[in-house]
Order: structure tokens, then sequence, then C-alpha cells
């Protein structure tokens, strides 16, 4: 059975709630319990040392000596008053008056007479010392309760020769203390109401989102990574959402690329290949006469050279990407290498008639793996004197820019639109779509490039405006230092 998030925040929320009210209502009956109690057993004390205290003094007053017993039946009216205005005013207790042997001289309202029986409280009263005892005195109490013992002390002997018995019950206590149990209970079921309504629309915010998430990765299984996760509110849920837009976006963005990729290696692929099945078909089939065949053969040449070319490019990838090529980094003169660079495109500018501008000092040291470097400046001024307009101006600059070295290859030519700008670098790019300038490339040389500054820790950028120039700058780690 799946346990679902909800599942688990109220299960977890129901044992906090359970736990925490459980040791609240123990705390709040304990404390309610003991507070009540102390209060009635401080209110029979009081009322113990009143009474007490009352029949000594009133003893004290009369001259010749008087029995306890004698003067509390001569005084019983007054005593008996005052004991019942005690009584009416600390809440409901029962006050008896006896004399040591349990015999009962005065009772509130009169509501007992006789003698005690209960053995408990006729041993504390005859033992002379005050306490406080629980019960319900043999009978005499209908349920039990709290009993408090003061000793009366006659003045002249300062003997004990009677004993004050207050009574106070403690059913007060309990039933104060199930009101607030049930208070807190119906304050909890209110509590637990609003919690679990809260619980449900946050976990329901918080688990849309996931699975939304959890249905777009299945379609992420099957190919589809159009998806999109609505992004609401700045929490940490959106910023989840957020990058796994980023992510389905990077992932449609690799498919695209990885479907263009095999869409143009199939066609630079098949296309030569046809070319060559072709013109071999039709030499081995006569169609081509004899005095053609050193033609086609040349073109033939040139198209095997084609897929040799790409296989290679396509090799340095994968040994790129795999980190497979390492590189060595070393001091060079990056100035001698674009010199000789330019010399060897001696041909091709010729051809052209192109108006060579070298602007660098005599030397310049670069910090980085000098046959990379040269594969890279190599294929950029290739690319540049491809695409130069004839009698266009060429340029190689070369700049110390204090921590690095900027290396850049300017041409006049018909540039790269604006448009094509942010695809310079990628896998298969031609800005020559049509192939009327570059008949043998196959659009790996930027990327090629790219991937090695890139593996050096450099910089490569381009700056073109469509019809006039085009400028590739690389920045290399300036050398010299050590």
């Amino acid at each position: 059975m799946k346990n679902s998030i909800f599942t688990r925040y109220i299960s977890a929320f129901l044992i906090i709630i359970f736990i925490s009210f459980t040791i609240l209502v123990t705390v709040v009956s304990s404390m309610t319990i003991q507070s009540e109690t102390n209060s009635k057993k401080q209110l029979a004390m009081t009322t113990a040392d009143y009474v007490t205290e009352y029949i000594r003094m009133g003893m004290n007053e009369i001259p010749a000596p008087v029995s306890f017993e004698r003067y509390v039946a001569y005084k019983s009216a007054d005593i008996s008053k005052t004991v019942n205005i005690l009584s009416g005013n600390t809440e409901k207790m029962t006050v008896f008056i006896t004399t040591l042997d349990g015999n009962v001289l005065i009772s509130t309202d009169g509501s007992f007479s006789g003698r005690i029986t209960d053995g408990k409280s006729l041993s504390v009263i005859a033992g002379g010392e005050d306490s406080l005892i629980y019960g319900n005195m043999g009978g005499v109490l209908s349920k039990t309760s709290g009993i408090y013992i003061k000793h009366i002390i006659t003045p002249r002997t300062s003997d004990a020769a009677g004993a004050v018995v207050v009574c106070f019950s403690t059913g007060e206590a309990e039933a104060l203390t199930f009101k607030a149990v049930r208070t807190i209970v119906l304050v909890s079921l209110w509590i637990m109401i609003v919690s679990f309504t809260a619980i449900y629309f946050i976990t329901e915010r918080t688990v849309s989102p996931l699975k939304q998430m959890s249905r777009a990765t299945k379609q992420f299984a099957n190919g589809k990574f159009d998806v999109c996760i609505p992004v609401r509110g700045n929490d940490e849920i959106a910023d989840l959402a957020i990058a796994f837009n980023t992510m389905a976006e990077s992932l449609s963005k690799q498919e695209y690329m990885r479907s263009t990729f095999l869409a143009n290696v199939s066609h630079d692929l098949r296309t030569p290949m046809t070319t060559i099945s072709g013109f071999i078909d039709g030499i081995l089939d006569g169609a081509i006469p004899p005095e053609k065949q050193d033609y086609y053969l040349g073109v033939i040449a040139q198209e095997v050279r084609r897929l040799s070319r790409l296989v290679s490019s396509l090799l340095d990838i994968s040994r790129i990407q795999a980190g497979d090529r390492k590189f060595t980094k070393a001091d060079f003169d990056i100035c001698e290498m674009a010199r000789l660079i330019l010399i060897s495109f001696e041909a091709k500018i010729d051809e052209k008639k192109l108006d060579i501008d070298f602007d660098a000092p005599d030397a310049l040291m670069a910090y980085s793996d000098k046959d990379a470097v040269y594969q890279v400046l190599y294929n950029i001024c290739d690319n540049g004197m491809k695409f130069s307009r004839e009698g266009g101006k060429f340029r190689i600059a070369i700049k110390d820019d204090s921590e690095n070295v900027a290396v850049s290859v300017y041409n006049e030519g018909v540039g790269i639109s604006e448009a094509d700008l942010p695809y310079v670098f990628d896998r298969f790019y031609k800005s020559d779509k049509s192939r009327g300038l570059d008949k043998t490339g196959v659009g790996l040389g930027l990327y090629i490039c790219k991937t090695i500054i890139d593996s050096l820790g450099g910089k490569i950028f381009v700056k073109s405006e469509y019809g006039k120039y085009c400028e590739f700058t690389i920045i290399l780690e300036k050398g010299g230092r050590s």
C-alpha cells in the first residue's frame, strides 16, 4: 500500500498532538487537584485554628476552673453559631467538636450526635497530635474526604482536652479537573480540525508540483521533452520547479542537437558516398568515357578526403570530450606561430589578392598547449580566407592584455548574420548554407576550436556585421611568468 506524504504528515501530527495533550492533561489535572486540595487543606487548618482559639480564649476568661465538656455545653449556642458561620463560609465544610474519646459535643448544623467509632480517626484524636487524614469516619461522611484534626489545649493545664475535626470534600477538585480536561479536549479537537485542513492544503500545494514532475519524467522516458511545470510562489518548491524546467529545456536542446547531429552526420556521410558510388559505377559500366575518367577519379579522391576529414573531426571531438586527448601547457611565442600560419596561406592570399595586416609585437609569450593552439588558429585563419572577399582586408592582431594574450583574426567579406551568431560554435553549423563559398567543410571546425579553447581554460568569441566583416578573438593565458 502506498504511503503518501499527506498520510505521513497526518500520522506524525496525530502522534505529536496525542502525546502533547496527554502530557498537558496529566500536568493540568495534577496541578488542579493539588492546588484545590492545598486550598481546602489551608481553609480547614485556618477554620480549626480559629475554632480552637475561640474555645481556648473563652475558657481562659472564666475565673474558676471548668472542664472542657462543661464549658462547651455551657457555651454550646455561641460555639455552634460560630461553627455554622465558619462552615458556611468555607465551602460546605463539616466541623465537629469532640472529646478525646470521640464523643461529639457539637457538629455543623447539629448534623451528627453521638460518638465517632472510626478507629483511624479515634487514634488520631486520642493521640494528642494534630494531623491530616483521609476517610469517611466510619460512615459519618457520605464519601471519602480530607479530615483535619486540631487538638484543643486548655489554658490552665496545657493539656489536650478535646479536638476540633474539620472535614472537607475533595470532589470539587475532581469536578474542576474534569471541566479543565473537557475544555482541553474540545480545544484539541478544534486545533486538529484546523490543522488537518491546513496540512491538506499545504501538502497538496507541495505534492502537486512533485506529481507533475513525476508525470513529466515518464514523458521524458518516452522522448518528450516539451513539458513545463507551472511555477507558483517563491519557495523551495518553486526553485525546484524552475530547476526542473531548466533541466527539461536543456534536455530538449540536447535532444534537438543529437537529432540534428545524426541528421548532419548521415547527410555528410551519405552525400560523398553516393557521389563516390555513382562515379565508380559509371567508370565500371563504361558510362564515363576513358578521357574523362581522370577528372571523375579526382572528384572521387576529393570526396574521400572529405570523408576522412569528417571522420577525423568526429574522432577528435570524441577524444576531447572523453578526456583522452591530453594537453601539455608550456610557454611559446604566439607571434611567431601566427607568422608561420600566415606564410602557409601564401597561395590563397595571392589567389584572392588579400590586403594583409599583421599587427603584433616582435615576440609575445603565451602559456598553453602549442599544438592545440596552432590547430585552432590555423582553422580560424582558413575560415577567414575562405569567406574573405577578393581584394579585402585580412588582419591578424595580437595584443598583450595584462594577464592574458588576445589573438584576433579579422576578414572583410560576407560575414555572419546576427541571427546565426549564437550558433557559430555549434556542431555542423555552416553560415554558408548554400555551400557557394565552402564546398568542402563539414561544420565541425569551429565547434572543435571552441572545445579545445574551453579545455585549455581560454575563451573564444566572434563579432560580425553581415555583408561587411567577421572577427574571431582568442584569449589565452600569458606566458613568461616563471
